[in-house]
């Protein structure tokens, strides 16, 4: 079985956020860069698969010349190959141009599973394991947190309020995780991985190499960012009251200065 993995950089999510002086976008110089969490899912069940059925697993991004680390580090988990879409025009390009590229390089790969992260930390569109599937004309199985599969089908469960559900579908398919509910946790990068993650094949392409004259005019545009608001401090009832004087001080307080109830 061979399988092909869409994987994002993204922020650690305990990085610093900023927004840059253009109000549009975000400060990335001391930013540190991980692979997406939910797409690190991905990788495992990669992994997990390529180990009961046998083939392989390769890594697919986008980006400029730092996503490389990202894909060395899913090579270092166990993925056999990496393949990078290095194309400056994709920077000013939405999901549906990056979209575009990528089901274009997966056709090249011609895998019998695609499988990513049901959305990234970023920007959480959620929209490119659906875009790559509707340009590819594969079934697209969203949310899985389990996934088996044999010669010809698919199959996940995806959580629902209350229990689960079981999807099939036929191959080829595209397969995108969730993480809360997931019945593992990616595996982390070996020291022998990491030394081998060095020798194996990692390919760059350009949007010519893949057919493609050019990335597609953006149809969304980012017209500005903004920090959430500051929350106010909190508040604590007056401790020398007693507890019934506490509980009306804390009605009165909700009632008519917070006007909550």
């Amino acid at each position: 079985m061979n399988i092909t993995v869409l994987l994002k950089q993204t922020p650690d999510t305990e990085s610093v956020i900023r927004i840059a002086g253009d109000g549009k976008s975000v400060e990335t110089k001391d930013l540190k860069w991980v692979i997406n969490p939910y797409d690190e899912f991905a990788v495992e069940a990669a992994l997990r698969l390529k180990e009961k059925h046998g083939g392989t697993v390769t890594v697919l991004s986008f980006g400029q010349q730092r996503v490389v680390e990202a894909i060395r580090t899913a090579l270092a988990m166990g993925a056999d190959s990496g393949v990078l879409i290095e194309e400056p025009a994709l920077e000013g390009g939405d999901s549906l141009a990056v979209a575009k590229a990528l089901a274009a390089a997966v056709r090249e790969l011609n895998p019998d599973l695609v499988l990513c992260g049901s959305r990234a930390v970023d920007f959480d569109e959620a929209q490119r394991g659906p875009m790559v599937a509707e340009y590819l004309q594969w079934p697209h199985l969203a949310l899985a947190v389990s996934i088996d599969s044999d010669a010809s089908s698919v199959t996940i469960d995806r959580p629902v309020e209350g229990g689960k559900v079981t999807l099939e579908a036929s191959l080829p398919a595209v397969v995108t995780f969730g993480g809360s509910h997931a019945v593992w946790n990616p595996r982390y990068a070996s020291l022998p991985g990491i030394m081998k993650a060095k020798k194996k094949p990692l390919a760059t392409k350009t949007l010519a190499d893949l057919g493609l004259e050019g990335a597609q005019q953006a149809k969304i545009r980012v017209l500005s960012l903004e920090m959430p608001a500051q929350r106010a401090a909190g508040r604590i009832i007056d401790s020398g009251l007693d507890t019934n004087g506490k509980a009306a001080e804390l009605l009165r307080t909700l009632h008519e200065e917070a006007k909550v109830i």
